[in-house]
């Protein structure tokens, strides 16, 4: 059974409400009365005053991630808001509103946001993003238009001086949070953990389609994990959860990125990771931690101009064609194959419009590319992807019919061993999450091209081989984690 506590400074302020399947506490009966173990599930809201670093409502939701309670507001969401100072406990933070939102209201509007929801019609969109950013019970908000931007500005709101009528809005807010958020499950078996898997249902080409979704909740069900799937607006509230799988394309500059970011603050199992994204998604870094740690891939250079001195260098050291890539590209775009010193030159000045280095690479034919799933520093699964047919690439983004090549998946240990070698010691670099390594062999030599994180991970390609058993590798991954973590 899951247990909603509400800690409040005065169970009084609240005799009055109906604050439905919850038990209206204060700050010293939970010090002193739920720091055990084995007493099921418990959700905290945390309704004590913040506005002060150590104070009791900073003490109550530190005391909840220690006792692996969810709770709201996080610590991380309170320190966010407050800053310690004599002259001024409470800081307001500004922020600048994206477009989409400050064309919708007008200067100086402002309002109460109770979970997320406000009575201004105008600022609703508003409060629905100052939630995503600082979720948190009850939030002031404010708007201040400026020549180039409009800010937000945004605090904890201060109800406990408010009207009986805002205590009413909150005891509403909160039940209808609690309906959509915080589902009950207690129709279906308990299960030890909460997982949230991240996806983007409008994505075109997703690292894993619904059926291999689907393969992975079935599998976390069976190691003690209840999955769910969502998407990025229902991020905001990742800390309900105890692990966040990602099944979306990352990106830096992404929500992808900053929820990996975020989740990990919270205190949740993530894959992959921040550090993982952060590295993979930028080859940059990977192609100068190759060299570093004499991972084997092909000769590259980072290049920042297109002069004529530099382009009949590059025509000098690699020859052609040669292959040049945008440091931030997946699924092969930004990527191009470029046969001669003219065209050297005009793609090189349209990549550096976009990325102030490219990087170059030489060029090696194969009829295929080895993809190596690593997980944990060891290999989970393999596939030889075929050229598409005509292409020199594994996609052809620019057919209509023969978009990519075909596949075959293998068992691992008849991989050739330096491929796995390479494989194991290129994710060595990166982290212990879940990667794709690219490998070609050619001429009796392995070249790793990339490590990607959050591969593709597709049924009927790369489980054709290990079937459900590679979901369930995966999940049991995440058991481990969470067991370890005390979670």
């Amino acid at each position: 059974m899951i247990t909603t506590l509400i800690v409040v400074d005065s169970p009084n302020e609240f005799s009055q409400l109906d604050l439905r399947d919850c038990l209206v506490i204060d700050f010293d009966r939970y010090l002193s009365e739920f720091p055990k173990r084995g007493e099921g599930k418990m959700r905290v809201i945390n309704l004590c005053a913040t506005d002060r670093y150590l104070s009791k409502g900073y003490y109550c939701s530190l005391l909840a991630e220690a006792r692996t309670h969810k709770v709201l507001p996080s610590v991380n969401t309170i320190n966010d808001l407050i800053i310690e100072s004599q002259e001024q406990a409470l800081q307001m933070k500004t922020i600048t509103l994206p477009k989409s939102l400050s064309d919708e209201v007008q200067d100086g509007s402002h309002c109460d946001v109770f979970f997320g929801t406000t009575k201004s019609a105008s600022m609703s969109g508003i409060a629905k993003f100052a939630f995503e950013r600082f979720p948190a019970p009850f939030l002031r908000v404010s708007v201040s238009k400026q020549t180039n931007a409009t800010q937000m500005t945004v605090g904890f709101g201060e109800w406990q001086s408010g009207a009986a009528m805002d205590k009413t809005e909150l005891a509403n807010a909160l039940h209808e949070f609690m309906l959509k958020t915080w589902r009950s499950s207690s129709k279906q078996k308990q299960a030890r953990w909460d997982m949230a898997i991240l996806c983007n249902e409008h994505e075109a080409t997703p690292p894993s389609d619904a059926k291999a979704i689907k393969n992975f909740i079935k599998a976390a069900k069976l190691v003690g994990i209840n999955a769910e799937v969502i998407n990025s607006q229902q991020a905001a509230n990742i800390g309900h959860y105890d692990a966040l799988f990602i099944r979306e394309t990352t990106a830096i500059n992404h929500p992808t990125y900053h929820i990996a970011r975020k989740a990990e603050q919270e205190g949740l199992v993530v894959m992959d990771d921040a550090t993982s994204i952060l590295k993979c998604c930028n080859k940059v870094f990977l192609h100068d931690a190759f060299s570093y740690h004499k991972v084997p891939s092909p000769r590259s250079q980072f290049i920042s101009d297109n002069e004529d001195a530099t382009c009949e260098k590059l025509a000098a050291d690699f020859d052609f064609p040669m292959v040049l890539k945008l440091p931030e590209s997946s699924f092969s775009m930004g990527v191009f194959k470029v046969k001669d010193i003219e065209e050297l030159k005009l793609k090189l000045e349209k990549m550096l419009n976009e990325s102030a280095l490219v990087l170059v690479q030489e060029y090696i034919f194969t009829e295929f590319d080895w993809r190596i799933g690593v997980l944990n520093g060891r290999p989970v699964y393999a596939c030889r992807y075929h050229m598409a047919r005509g292409h020199w690439q594994i996609y052809n983004h620019d057919s209509k019919t023969n978009t990519s090549g075909g596949f075959e998946t293998l068992p691992t240990f008849e991989v050739p061993k330096p491929v796995l070698d390479a494989a194991i010691k290129a994710c060595s670099i990166i982290g212990k999450s879940l990667y794709g390594v690219d490998i070609k062999q050619a001429n009796g030599k392995v070249y790793v091209i990339e490590v990607n994180d959050n591969p593709s991970i597709e049924s009927k390609v790369e489980d054709v081989y290990l079937g459900k058993e590679l979901y369930m590798i995966i999940m049991q991954e995440f058991a481990n984690r969470l067991e370890a973590r005390g979670r």
